[in-house]
Protein backbone atom coordinates (compact mmCIF):
# COMPACT_ATOMS: atom_id res chain seq x y z
CA UNK A 1 0.00 0.00 0.00
CA UNK A 2 2.83 2.42 0.90
CA UNK A 3 4.60 1.61 -2.38
CA UNK A 4 1.40 2.25 -4.32
CA UNK A 5 0.88 5.58 -2.57
CA UNK A 6 4.50 6.51 -3.26
CA UNK A 7 4.06 5.73 -6.94
CA UNK A 8 0.90 7.80 -7.09
CA UNK A 9 2.70 10.68 -5.35
CA UNK A 10 5.63 10.54 -7.73
CA UNK A 11 3.24 10.39 -10.66
CA UNK A 12 1.43 13.48 -9.44
CA UNK A 13 4.71 15.36 -8.97
CA UNK A 14 5.90 14.37 -12.45
CA UNK A 15 2.57 15.46 -13.90
CA UNK A 16 2.75 18.81 -12.11
CA UNK A 17 6.36 19.28 -13.22
CA UNK A 18 5.52 18.48 -16.83
CA UNK A 19 2.58 20.82 -16.70
CA UNK A 20 4.78 23.63 -15.38
CA UNK A 21 7.38 23.00 -18.12
CA UNK A 22 4.70 23.07 -20.84
CA UNK A 23 3.12 26.19 -19.37
CA UNK A 24 6.53 27.92 -19.21
CA UNK A 25 7.30 26.89 -22.78
CA UNK A 26 3.95 28.21 -23.98
CA UNK A 27 4.49 31.51 -22.13
CA UNK A 28 8.02 31.82 -23.54
CA UNK A 29 6.64 31.23 -27.04
CA UNK A 30 3.99 33.88 -26.48
CA UNK A 31 6.65 36.29 -25.23
CA UNK A 32 8.74 35.76 -28.40
CA UNK A 33 5.61 36.16 -30.53
CA UNK A 34 4.71 39.38 -28.78
CA UNK A 35 8.23 40.78 -29.09
CA UNK A 36 8.28 39.96 -32.81
CA UNK A 37 4.88 41.57 -33.38
CA UNK A 38 5.95 44.69 -31.48
CA UNK A 39 9.23 44.92 -33.40
CA UNK A 40 7.57 44.46 -36.80
CA UNK A 41 4.92 47.05 -35.93
CA UNK A 42 7.62 49.54 -34.94
CA UNK A 43 9.52 48.92 -38.20
CA UNK A 44 6.35 49.50 -40.23
CA UNK A 45 5.59 52.74 -38.44
CA UNK A 46 9.17 54.01 -38.74
CA UNK A 47 9.37 53.37 -42.50
CA UNK A 48 5.72 54.01 -43.43
CA UNK A 49 5.15 50.46 -44.72
CA UNK A 50 1.51 49.79 -45.69
CA UNK A 51 1.69 45.99 -45.49
CA UNK A 52 4.15 43.27 -44.55
CA UNK A 53 4.19 39.47 -44.50
CA UNK A 54 6.56 37.52 -42.26
CA UNK A 55 7.57 33.88 -42.04
CA UNK A 56 10.00 32.34 -39.56
CA UNK A 57 11.24 28.78 -40.04
CA UNK A 58 13.30 26.48 -37.87
CA UNK A 59 14.91 23.53 -39.66
CA UNK A 60 12.62 24.05 -42.64
CA UNK A 61 9.42 24.10 -40.56
CA UNK A 62 7.23 27.19 -40.18
CA UNK A 63 7.04 28.46 -36.59
CA UNK A 64 5.43 31.79 -37.44
CA UNK A 65 3.64 33.08 -40.53
CA UNK A 66 1.73 36.31 -40.24
CA UNK A 67 0.49 39.31 -42.13
CA UNK A 68 0.54 42.88 -40.86
CA UNK A 69 -1.12 45.99 -42.25
CA UNK A 70 -2.78 46.31 -45.64
CA UNK A 71 -2.19 44.57 -48.96
CA UNK A 72 -4.36 47.12 -50.75
CA UNK A 73 -4.97 50.58 -49.33
CA UNK A 74 -7.81 51.48 -51.69
CA UNK A 75 -9.83 48.35 -50.92
CA UNK A 76 -8.76 48.07 -47.26
CA UNK A 77 -7.57 44.46 -47.68
CA UNK A 78 -5.42 43.05 -44.89
CA UNK A 79 -2.14 41.22 -45.48
CA UNK A 80 -2.17 37.51 -44.64
CA UNK A 81 0.50 34.81 -45.09
CA UNK A 82 -1.03 33.91 -48.47
CA UNK A 83 -0.78 37.48 -49.78
CA UNK A 84 1.21 37.57 -53.04
CA UNK A 85 4.04 40.08 -53.40
CA UNK A 86 6.75 40.60 -56.04
CA UNK A 87 10.20 39.13 -55.37
CA UNK A 88 12.46 41.57 -57.12
CA UNK A 89 15.99 40.19 -57.20
CA UNK A 90 15.25 37.34 -54.79
CA UNK A 91 14.06 35.67 -58.00
CA UNK A 92 17.71 35.35 -59.07
CA UNK A 93 18.23 32.36 -56.76
CA UNK A 94 15.59 30.45 -58.73
CA UNK A 95 17.26 31.29 -62.05
CA UNK A 96 20.61 30.20 -60.58
CA UNK A 97 19.07 26.93 -59.40
CA UNK A 98 17.70 26.33 -62.89
CA UNK A 99 21.17 26.86 -64.37
CA UNK A 100 22.67 24.40 -61.85
CA UNK A 101 20.06 21.82 -62.84
CA UNK A 102 21.31 22.12 -66.42
CA UNK A 103 24.91 21.89 -65.17
CA UNK A 104 24.09 18.63 -63.40
CA UNK A 105 22.49 17.33 -66.61
CA UNK A 106 25.63 18.17 -68.59
CA UNK A 107 23.83 20.69 -70.80
CA UNK A 108 25.94 23.67 -69.79
CA UNK A 109 29.30 24.27 -68.13
CA UNK A 110 29.90 27.01 -65.58
CA UNK A 111 33.08 28.04 -67.37
CA UNK A 112 31.60 27.89 -70.85
CA UNK A 113 31.68 31.17 -72.72
CA UNK A 114 28.36 32.96 -73.14
CA UNK A 115 29.06 33.15 -76.87
CA UNK A 116 28.74 29.35 -77.03
CA UNK A 117 25.01 29.66 -76.39
CA UNK A 118 24.01 33.13 -77.61
CA UNK A 119 24.95 34.33 -81.08
CA UNK A 120 26.11 37.85 -81.82
CA UNK A 121 27.74 38.70 -78.50
CA UNK A 122 30.07 41.70 -78.90
CA UNK A 123 33.86 41.21 -79.01
CA UNK A 124 34.21 42.96 -75.64
CA UNK A 125 32.21 40.12 -74.05
CA UNK A 126 34.48 37.39 -75.45
CA UNK A 127 35.68 36.19 -72.02
CA UNK A 128 32.30 36.29 -70.27
CA UNK A 129 31.31 32.89 -68.89
CA UNK A 130 28.16 31.45 -67.35
CA UNK A 131 29.89 31.65 -63.96
CA UNK A 132 30.59 35.36 -64.48
CA UNK A 133 26.91 36.01 -65.13
CA UNK A 134 25.86 34.08 -62.02
CA UNK A 135 28.34 35.93 -59.78
CA UNK A 136 28.09 39.50 -61.17
CA UNK A 137 31.71 39.47 -62.30
CA UNK A 138 31.11 39.75 -66.06
CA UNK A 139 31.71 43.50 -66.18
CA UNK A 140 28.61 43.95 -68.37
CA UNK A 141 26.77 47.16 -67.47
CA UNK A 142 23.44 46.93 -65.62
CA UNK A 143 20.60 47.68 -68.03
CA UNK A 144 18.47 49.06 -65.17
CA UNK A 145 20.97 51.86 -64.46
CA UNK A 146 19.46 55.29 -65.04
CA UNK A 147 22.13 55.89 -67.70
CA UNK A 148 20.24 53.45 -69.92
CA UNK A 149 16.62 53.89 -68.74
CA UNK A 150 16.39 57.70 -68.85
CA UNK A 151 14.24 59.32 -71.52
CA UNK A 152 15.74 58.55 -74.90
CA UNK A 153 18.08 55.95 -73.39
CA UNK A 154 18.83 52.45 -74.61
CA UNK A 155 16.07 50.76 -72.58
CA UNK A 156 12.48 52.01 -72.40
CA UNK A 157 11.01 50.53 -69.22
CA UNK A 158 7.52 51.09 -70.64
CA UNK A 159 8.28 49.59 -74.02
CA UNK A 160 7.42 46.02 -74.95
CA UNK A 161 10.16 43.94 -76.57
CA UNK A 162 10.32 40.43 -77.88
CA UNK A 163 13.11 38.36 -76.35
CA UNK A 164 15.12 38.82 -79.56
CA UNK A 165 14.58 42.59 -79.52
CA UNK A 166 15.61 42.87 -75.87
CA UNK A 167 18.73 40.81 -76.57
CA UNK A 168 19.68 43.20 -79.38
CA UNK A 169 19.39 46.05 -76.88
CA UNK A 170 21.47 44.30 -74.24
CA UNK A 171 24.40 43.48 -76.51
CA UNK A 172 24.89 47.22 -76.96
CA UNK A 173 25.83 47.55 -73.28
CA UNK A 174 29.51 48.21 -72.57
CA UNK A 175 31.90 46.24 -70.41
CA UNK A 176 32.62 48.38 -67.33
CA UNK A 177 35.70 46.42 -66.25
CA UNK A 178 37.77 43.43 -67.29
CA UNK A 179 35.73 40.26 -66.96
CA UNK A 180 36.45 38.51 -63.65
CA UNK A 181 38.54 41.32 -62.19
CA UNK A 182 35.84 42.92 -60.01
CA UNK A 183 32.38 42.37 -58.55
CA UNK A 184 29.55 44.72 -59.49
CA UNK A 185 25.87 43.90 -59.32
CA UNK A 186 24.33 43.66 -62.78
CA UNK A 187 20.78 42.58 -63.56
CA UNK A 188 21.82 42.16 -67.18
CA UNK A 189 23.69 38.95 -66.39
CA UNK A 190 20.59 37.20 -65.12
CA UNK A 191 18.44 38.36 -68.03
CA UNK A 192 21.05 36.75 -70.29
CA UNK A 193 20.95 33.56 -68.20
CA UNK A 194 17.21 33.41 -68.82
CA UNK A 195 17.94 33.53 -72.54
CA UNK A 196 20.51 30.73 -72.13
CA UNK A 197 17.95 28.57 -70.29
CA UNK A 198 15.49 29.17 -73.13
CA UNK A 199 18.13 28.28 -75.74
CA UNK A 200 19.13 25.04 -74.02
CA UNK A 201 15.67 23.76 -73.05
CA UNK A 202 13.45 25.22 -75.76
CA UNK A 203 11.28 26.61 -72.94
CA UNK A 204 10.71 30.13 -71.69
CA UNK A 205 12.64 30.29 -68.43
CA UNK A 206 9.45 30.91 -66.40
CA UNK A 207 7.91 27.71 -67.76
CA UNK A 208 11.09 25.83 -66.85
CA UNK A 209 10.89 27.14 -63.27
CA UNK A 210 7.24 26.13 -63.07
CA UNK A 211 7.93 22.64 -64.34
CA UNK A 212 11.14 21.91 -62.44
CA UNK A 213 10.86 23.91 -59.20
CA UNK A 214 7.51 25.48 -58.34
CA UNK A 215 5.18 22.60 -59.21
CA UNK A 216 7.33 19.84 -57.63
CA UNK A 217 7.59 21.82 -54.39
CA UNK A 218 3.89 22.68 -54.29
CA UNK A 219 4.59 26.41 -54.65
CA UNK A 220 1.16 27.03 -56.13
CA UNK A 221 1.16 30.82 -55.70
CA UNK A 222 4.57 31.36 -57.33
CA UNK A 223 4.73 32.39 -60.97
CA UNK A 224 5.97 34.97 -63.47
CA UNK A 225 4.48 38.44 -63.02
CA UNK A 226 1.44 39.28 -65.13
CA UNK A 227 -0.53 42.50 -64.76
CA UNK A 228 -3.26 41.08 -67.00
CA UNK A 229 -3.97 37.75 -65.28
CA UNK A 230 -6.29 37.34 -62.30
CA UNK A 231 -3.92 36.56 -59.41
CA UNK A 232 -5.65 35.59 -56.13
CA UNK A 233 -4.39 37.44 -53.03
CA UNK A 234 -2.23 39.84 -55.05
CA UNK A 235 -0.99 42.87 -53.09
CA UNK A 236 -0.57 46.34 -54.57
CA UNK A 237 2.86 47.95 -54.61
CA UNK A 238 3.40 51.48 -53.31
CA UNK A 239 5.97 54.24 -53.36
CA UNK A 240 6.42 57.01 -50.82
CA UNK A 241 6.73 60.31 -52.68
CA UNK A 242 7.33 63.45 -50.62
CA UNK A 243 5.65 61.81 -47.66
CA UNK A 244 2.61 60.67 -49.64
CA UNK A 245 1.81 57.08 -50.61
CA UNK A 246 1.42 56.58 -54.38
CA UNK A 247 0.74 53.51 -56.52
CA UNK A 248 3.78 51.84 -58.08
CA UNK A 249 5.11 53.08 -61.40
CA UNK A 250 4.12 50.88 -64.32
CA UNK A 251 6.68 49.03 -66.45
CA UNK A 252 6.15 47.02 -69.60
CA UNK A 253 4.97 43.43 -69.58
CA UNK A 254 8.23 42.32 -71.21
CA UNK A 255 10.38 43.64 -68.39
CA UNK A 256 8.17 41.84 -65.87
CA UNK A 257 9.10 38.45 -67.32
CA UNK A 258 12.91 38.48 -67.27
CA UNK A 259 15.12 36.15 -65.22
CA UNK A 260 16.60 38.88 -63.03
CA UNK A 261 13.68 38.60 -60.63
CA UNK A 262 10.20 39.02 -62.13
CA UNK A 263 8.19 36.67 -59.89
CA UNK A 264 5.07 36.65 -57.74
CA UNK A 265 5.15 34.59 -54.55
CA UNK A 266 4.21 34.61 -50.87
CA UNK A 267 5.83 33.66 -47.57
CA UNK A 268 3.98 30.33 -47.53
CA UNK A 269 5.58 29.23 -50.80
CA UNK A 270 8.97 30.61 -49.80
CA UNK A 271 8.76 28.45 -46.69
CA UNK A 272 8.49 25.42 -48.99
CA UNK A 273 11.49 26.72 -50.94
CA UNK A 274 13.53 27.09 -47.75
CA UNK A 275 12.66 23.54 -46.65
CA UNK A 276 13.76 22.17 -50.05
CA UNK A 277 17.18 23.83 -49.70
CA UNK A 278 17.98 21.43 -46.83
CA UNK A 279 17.32 18.45 -49.14
CA UNK A 280 18.39 17.13 -52.53
CA UNK A 281 14.93 17.40 -54.09
CA UNK A 282 16.19 19.98 -56.58
CA UNK A 283 19.98 19.72 -56.65
CA UNK A 284 22.75 17.63 -55.21
CA UNK A 285 24.32 18.99 -52.03
CA UNK A 286 27.55 19.75 -53.89
CA UNK A 287 25.68 22.00 -56.32
CA UNK A 288 24.15 24.00 -53.49
CA UNK A 289 27.57 24.32 -51.89
CA UNK A 290 28.89 25.83 -55.13
CA UNK A 291 26.02 28.31 -55.09
CA UNK A 292 26.94 29.32 -51.52
CA UNK A 293 30.69 29.72 -52.09
CA UNK A 294 32.21 33.22 -52.45
CA UNK A 295 33.30 34.05 -55.99
CA UNK A 296 37.05 34.18 -56.61
CA UNK A 297 38.30 37.14 -58.63
CA UNK A 298 41.26 37.20 -61.01
CA UNK A 299 43.61 38.57 -58.34
CA UNK A 300 42.84 35.59 -56.09
CA UNK A 301 40.68 37.56 -53.66
CA UNK A 302 37.11 36.51 -52.99
CA UNK A 303 33.88 38.49 -52.85
CA UNK A 304 31.03 37.32 -50.58
CA UNK A 305 28.52 36.50 -53.29
CA UNK A 306 27.72 33.08 -54.72
CA UNK A 307 25.14 32.21 -57.37
CA UNK A 308 22.13 34.39 -56.55
CA UNK A 309 22.99 34.70 -52.82
CA UNK A 310 24.92 37.15 -50.65
CA UNK A 311 27.17 35.46 -48.09
CA UNK A 312 28.11 36.92 -44.71
CA UNK A 313 28.36 36.20 -40.99
CA UNK A 314 26.71 37.46 -37.83
CA UNK A 315 28.89 36.83 -34.78
CA UNK A 316 30.46 33.85 -36.61
CA UNK A 317 27.03 32.45 -37.55
CA UNK A 318 26.82 31.97 -41.32
CA UNK A 319 24.16 33.99 -43.14
CA UNK A 320 23.02 33.31 -46.72
CA UNK A 321 20.57 35.95 -47.91
CA UNK A 322 19.25 38.16 -50.68
CA UNK A 323 17.14 41.28 -51.00
CA UNK A 324 14.74 42.18 -53.75
CA UNK A 325 12.92 45.32 -54.90
CA UNK A 326 10.74 46.11 -57.89
CA UNK A 327 7.63 48.16 -58.62
CA UNK A 328 6.87 49.26 -55.08
CA UNK A 329 7.71 45.91 -53.47
CA UNK A 330 10.70 44.91 -51.33
CA UNK A 331 11.68 41.68 -49.62
CA UNK A 332 14.46 39.77 -47.92
CA UNK A 333 15.15 36.10 -47.24
CA UNK A 334 17.80 35.49 -44.56
CA UNK A 335 18.98 31.92 -43.92
CA UNK A 336 21.11 31.49 -40.79
CA UNK A 337 22.29 28.05 -41.79
CA UNK A 338 24.27 27.19 -38.64
CA UNK A 339 21.15 27.87 -36.59
CA UNK A 340 18.74 26.39 -39.15
CA UNK A 341 16.75 29.60 -38.83
CA UNK A 342 15.20 31.41 -41.78
CA UNK A 343 13.36 34.73 -41.72
CA UNK A 344 11.39 35.95 -44.75
CA UNK A 345 9.98 39.48 -44.97
CA UNK A 346 7.91 40.85 -47.85
CA UNK A 347 6.57 44.43 -48.04
CA UNK A 348 4.59 46.54 -50.48
CA UNK A 349 6.72 49.68 -50.22
CA UNK A 350 9.61 50.90 -52.37
CA UNK A 351 13.27 50.25 -51.57
CA UNK A 352 13.97 53.91 -50.85
CA UNK A 353 11.94 53.58 -47.66
CA UNK A 354 11.24 49.97 -46.64
CA UNK A 355 14.17 48.04 -45.12
CA UNK A 356 13.07 44.38 -45.15
CA UNK A 357 16.61 43.13 -44.50
CA UNK A 358 16.73 45.23 -41.32
CA UNK A 359 13.40 43.78 -40.22
CA UNK A 360 14.45 40.20 -41.02
CA UNK A 361 17.73 40.56 -39.13
CA UNK A 362 15.98 42.10 -36.15
CA UNK A 363 13.48 39.26 -35.99
CA UNK A 364 16.32 36.73 -36.17
CA UNK A 365 17.94 38.39 -33.15
CA UNK A 366 14.73 37.89 -31.16
CA UNK A 367 14.72 34.16 -31.87
CA UNK A 368 18.47 33.63 -31.40
CA UNK A 369 20.22 36.11 -29.10
CA UNK A 370 23.57 35.46 -30.78
CA UNK A 371 22.23 36.93 -34.04
CA UNK A 372 21.81 40.48 -32.86
CA UNK A 373 22.84 42.88 -35.58
CA UNK A 374 25.62 45.00 -34.10
CA UNK A 375 28.42 42.63 -35.13
CA UNK A 376 27.13 41.63 -38.55
CA UNK A 377 29.74 41.59 -41.32
CA UNK A 378 28.17 41.98 -44.73
CA UNK A 379 29.35 42.85 -48.23
CA UNK A 380 28.90 46.27 -49.79
CA UNK A 381 25.96 46.06 -52.18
Amino acid sequence: MKIRRLRVGVGVLVGIGLGLILAYGAKAGQDVDGRVDAFVGAEMREHGIPGLALAVLRDGKVVKAQGYGLANLELDVAVKPETVFQTGSVGKQFAATAVMMLVEEGKVGLDDKLSKYLAGTPPAWKDVTVRNLLTHTSGIADYTDSTYTKAGGLINLRGDYTEAELYQKLIQLPLNFETGSKWKYSNTGYVLLGFVIHKLTGEFYGDFLQERIFRPLGMSATRIISEADIVPNRASGYELVKGEIKNQEWVSATLNTTADGALYTNVVDLGKWDAALYTEKLLKRGSFEQMWTPVRLKDGKTYPYGFGWFLSEVNEHRLIEHDGSWQGFTMNISRYVDDKLTVIVMTNLDSGHAKPEQTAHGVAGIYVAGLKEKEKSSPQR
